[in-house]
């Protein structure tokens, strides 16, 4: 098996992974608090990282750390996203929170270009307008007036404010990783997670029955090893390579969402995330086209244009 091949199936196991743990924290949204969901998702995730650092031999490399300040701000930021996102779990079905959170990726370009001083030009701008337009798309049916005021739009406020936050964290993760290994940027999230997780003991937390609580904890176990896997995938494959699979989870959401919820997808939320996948797409094949210049540039002693 090629190295991409490899890098292709544990994208896209990470993707299937992640989508189920996002199913089982479903699942017990009615009952189980956010702010407890973030903390079984982290605490568990928690140790299956450290065991693949152990294996791995990169325990040390894990723990070592020249920013500690800006993991404490990834933690914060990314907790924030984590808990929104499962508070719209329970308000919204699988596929629509799945199809909303693609706005991620469109505004960690918009941010790219506020925060770190990013080049975006004409080409990425209009792929990034048309995908928020995809959003909106989406969100349509959710904006009339019978909807306004109830939990599906409270659900479409929270999905949407997380994804503000995730791609916040991106912008942090790319600050981290100029000074920091991967593998401390994935343990002191998981640890910072789980600290500030505790902070909302005071707002309600309950005693899961246990059905709920094995499902919390697989959901956590789940999300170490969808983590694993996902940053395995950037070992063995760029990133213009994997970046598509991401919306492969569309799929896994709406086969799950029908199965086990009975979430039937709307033809707005198809039309939206057709449009939503298009441009990004669109933004992957200019990075990657601009990639080619660039390394044609180099090597004909020019300064590539961006």
């Amino acid at each position: 098996m090629s190295q991409a091949s490899l890098a292709i199936l544990l994208k896209l196991g990470s993707v299937v992974l992640f989508v189920v743990m996002a199913a089982l924290i479903k699942a017990t949204a009615t009952d189980v608090p956010a702010g407890e969901a973030v903390f079984f998702r982290s605490f568990f995730a928690l140790w299956v990282i450290v065991a693949w650092l152990l294996w791995r031999r990169e325990l040390r490399t894990g723990l070592k750390t020249q920013d500690p300040l800006g993991h404490l701000w990834r933690g914060l930021i990314g907790v924030t996203a984590m808990g929104l996102a499962f508070t719209g779990l329970g308000l919204l079905p699988l596929p629509e929170v799945t199809a909303i959170g693609f706005a991620a990726p469109l505004l960690t370009v918009i941010f790219g270009a506020i925060f770190l001083g990013e080049v975006v030009r004409r080409f990425r701008l209009s792929a990034v307008a048309l995908g928020l337009l995809g959003v909106l798309v989406i969100l349509w049916p959710r904006l009339t007036f019978d909807d306004l005021g109830t939990g599906a739009a409270m659900g479409v406020g929270v999905v949407l404010l997380s994804s503000v936050f995730r791609a916040l964290a991106q912008i942090q993760i790319r600050r981290l990783a100029k000074v920091e290994e991967t593998s401390a940027i994935v343990f002191y999230f998981s640890l910072t997670a789980t600290v500030f997780s505790l902070a909302t003991v005071p707002f309600g937390w309950v005693m899961p029955e246990p059905g709920q609580a094995a499902m919390l904890i697989i959901a956590g176990l789940i999300g170490g090893v969808a983590q694993i896997l996902l940053t395995s995938a950037y070992r063995f494959g760029e990133a213009g390579l994997l970046a598509p699979f991401d919306y492969a989870s569309i799929l896994f959401a709406t086969a799950i969402g029908y199965v086990v919820f009975g979430d039937v997808p709307t033809g707005w939320m198809l039309v939206g995330t057709l449009i939503v996948i298009a441009a990004g797409c669109l933004i992957i094949w200019r990075e990657r086209q601009l990639g080619l210049e660039r390394g044609r540039a180099r090597k004909a002693g020019l300064t590539p244009q961006g």
